[in-house]
């Protein structure tokens, strides 16, 4: 997949979905396809995380569907790759989309982690390029400032890596970024990293 294709796969849109049974599916179904029609920059945007549970994963509209804290229904679509390890958890399993907001009504979504799905924190780079994982320890169990040294992997496509520290980032290879998510012990998707 070449670079105009994998920025192309990480422009996430979020529909919320209708409480009701049968609409959810529908407005799924409605959703714009993803387009690189972008106003803001993606690394100029501020860094948020909905946390919720994994309602489902539907592979025929490669969206993975999750029920926010809040209780708003969700749905996030990603490339086959990503719907595919996403398949892998159960319902009910606690999701963490990590995400920027692009535009009013459209996300380009860090990472999706399942917390609690590994016993110790490991990433698997989803992009097509190598990325740089940066991370550092918190402060007060809180991201928002970090201390300590600043340890960095490469992480080849489709590789994986293990990092102990609590707060992180991802880059592509060659640029850097400040450690500020944070998504515990378990398994994290990287889906697009900014510097």
């Amino acid at each position: 997949m070449g670079r105009s294709q994998s920025s192309l796969a990480s422009l996430l849109v979020l529909i919320p979905l209708a409480s009701s049974g049968g609409a959810g599916r529908a407005d799924a179904q409605a959703a714009p396809p993803a387009a690189p029609a972008v106003a803001a920059s993606p690394a100029a945007a501020p860094t948020k995380s909905v946390y919720g549970k994994l309602l489902s994963v539907d592979s025929s509209l490669n969206n993975v569907l999750m029920t926010e804290d809040g209780g708003t229904k969700l749905a996030w679509h990603f490339e086959a790759p990503v719907i595919a390890e996403a398949a892998r958890f159960k319902p009910g399993d606690p999701l963490i989309v990590i995400y920027r907001q692009t535009a009013p009504k459209q996300k380009r979504v860090t990472a999706i982690a399942f917390p609690g799905s590994a016993k110790t924190p490991i990433y698997l780079n989803m992009t097509s390029d190598r990325v740089v994982l940066r991370s550092s320890a918190g402060v007060n169990g809180s991201c928002s400032q970090t201390s300590g040294p600043v340890s960095e992997s490469t992480i080849p496509s489709r590789g994986l890596a293990e990092v102990m520290d609590e707060c992180w980032c991802c880059a592509p290879q060659g640029e850097t970024c400040t450690p500020g998510n944070k998504s515990g012990l378990g398994r994290a998707l990287l889906v697009q990293c900014f510097k």
